[in-house]
């Protein structure tokens, strides 16, 4: 890579994503895009990771897609055509929020600063968003006449309801942290100092956890919006059944009734 714009760390059982252009507040370029859904590949194909944590270098965490990007930036040429920022969307951020939405291992996201436009919804994809106390959400779409994506249409309701969601899409104000966690957009908030090593203890417990529970729940909860209450409840009852089976029900259990510290091993 001519440019490590992904910094890429193994810590035990957790692999730590940092995005690295903080000098552009981390904002995508389709070259990290790129290398971020190759990472998150990586990780999903490595039996010995168990957790990934994604946070950004410097002072954000995301600003979102760079509007310099050569993909997005509108032509200065008269009579030059628009860009299709649909092909955009095609062929990086619905295959990046599609893996990010289906790893086999739980994603953790530690939001330090603005986290903005798609750089939310690539936090607010993760199973668990903590976040410092200086940290900011802002849907910036509607200021440059876009719509939320990279999955915001369908996370932002489901997180807060319509009503918040319409409003954080269509006027485009900055949400502190504390006001997101309030919310019930994002997990937890934390003192700035603290953020770092408070993320990589949670991604450690998951790691130690037993990773394909922890993944069927996150399914399952997905697939329960689409659901009555008796599908669910069937739905519930098929899985509960597969995991019945596996090897970390047996462990737990018999640890459980042993007194002593499970060793989960399912993936």
């Amino acid at each position: 890579m001519s440019e490590q714009t992904l910094l890429i760390e193994q810590l035990g059982a957790v692999r730590l994503l940092r995005l690295n252009r903080p000098e552009a507040l981390n904002a995508f370029t389709t070259g990290l895009l790129g290398q971020l859904r190759q990472a998150l590949e990586s990780a999903a194909a490595d039996a010995d990771t168990r957790c990934v944590l994604i946070t950004g270098a410097g002072r954000a965490f995301s600003a979102g897609q760079d509007l310099a990007d050569p993909h997005v930036a509108p032509s200065r040429e008269p009579g030059a055509p628009p860009k299709d920022i649909g092909h955009l969307l095609e062929h990086y951020y619905i295959p990046l929020a599609l893996r990010l939405r289906s790893m086999p291992v739980p994603v953790v996201a530690a939001v330090n600063g603005v986290a903005a436009g798609a750089g939310a919804s690539v936090a607010l994809g993760c199973d668990l968003v903590l976040a410092g106390e200086s940290a900011s959400f802002i849907q910036a779409f509607s200021k440059i006449g876009l719509i939320p994506d990279c999955g915001g249409t369908w996370l932002l309701p489901r997180l807060v309801g319509r009503a918040k969601a319409l409003e954080m899409a269509l006027l485009g104000d900055k949400l502190k942290a504390a006001d997101a966690e309030r919310l019930g957009l994002i997990s937890r908030v934390l003192p700035d100092a603290e953020l770092m090593d408070a993320a990589l203890a949670t991604a450690q417990k998951l790691a130690a956890m037993p990773t394909r529970a922890l993944v069927e729940t996150r399914i399952a909860m997905d697939e329960a919006l689409k659901f009555d209450f008796e599908t669910a409840l069937k739905r519930e009852a098929v899985l509960q059944s597969q995991m019945g089976f596996a090897y970390d029900y047996q462990e737990g259990a018999a640890a459980f009734l042993d007194k002593r510290k499970p060793q989960f091993r399912d993936r």
